[in-house]
């Protein structure tokens, strides 16, 4: 995390300084209470993520031809119905 976070009242009070400073290429680290809440980060960037987030998913069809195609028995989760009486 950024060594200088905001906290949640500052972004609050100076919104357009951490805009300024997301555009500029720097994520800015907002707290709440303490804690780390929320990264904002220029519009770039955050198309830039996104493009190599769906880069490295696999697709459907990806995933199915993945599985085992062998008949091998595979352990299964004893578990019983819910009562589904109304």
């Amino acid at each position: 995390m950024d060594p200088n976070p905001w906290s949640l009242q500052d972004a609050k009070n100076r919104f357009s300084a951490v805009v300024e400073a997301a555009m500029s290429g720097a994520a800015q680290f907002v707290t709440k209470r303490g804690r780390a809440a929320v990264v904002v980060v220029s519009a770039t960037e955050y198309q830039r993520l996104q493009s190599v987030e769906k880069g490295q998913a696999t697709s459907l069809a990806e995933h199915l031809l993945a599985m085992p195609q062998d008949d091998q028995e595979f352990e299964r989760i004893p578990l019983t119905p819910r009562d589904t009486t109304l």
